[in-house]
């Protein structure tokens, strides 16, 4: 059994989409997960499965859409993966409240595009766009939308807090 740590993107966001996390969890032990933990009511899970992580997300999407009728993008992350994104933080110096971690559905082709973010800053290593944004996410030009359109990937956002918690649940 592995253990995966599993984002969805688009739950429980302005009132849209929603999902009880005591009610995915349900679902996920019925799609036969083990060990379900969830994080927060924005889509943030830890969990244990035989199956590979690919597999993890196409359950867990079509669970979704089938229980909720929500098309929601799934990513999973193992442990090592996890551990790795937090490593390769490039802002790891700058204050907690700036730094993010937009983890991408792939490795993409482009690694970096102009765009005017003001003193917002980015970078891709591997399959994970850093953002360091200095007036806070919700007014950086560096969203999912945005990472999405231009590197044709699939992308959600979650902060260092919320990142680091999910490691934690692991254990």
């Amino acid at each position: 059994m592995k253990t995966y740590i599993v984002i969805l993107r688009g739950i429980n966001v302005s009132g849209k989409n929603k999902l009880p996390m005591q009610e995915l969890r349900v679902m996920l032990e019925g799609l036969e997960f083990s060990e379900v933990k969830t994080y927060i009511q924005s889509g943030n899970i830890v969990l244990k499965s035989s199956k590979e992580a690919l597999e993890v997300e196409k359950t867990i999407k079509k669970g979704i859409s089938k229980t909720f009728g929500y098309d929601v993008p799934v990513l999973a992350r193992t442990v090592t993966q996890w551990e790795k994104a937090i490593a390769n933080n490039p802002y790891s110096e700058v204050e907690e409240k700036q730094q993010y971690f937009t983890f991408l559905s792939a490795i993409p082709e482009i690694k970096y595009f102009d765009i005017d973010a003001k003193e917002d800053t980015y970078q891709i290593i591997e399959d994970v766009a850093y953002v360091n944004a200095v007036g806070g996410y919700g007014k950086t030009k560096l969203t999912n939308n945005l990472f999405e359109k231009k590197l044709n990937v699939t992308a959600t956002t979650r902060n260092l807090k919320t990142t680091l918690k999910l490691l934690s649940l692991v254990n």
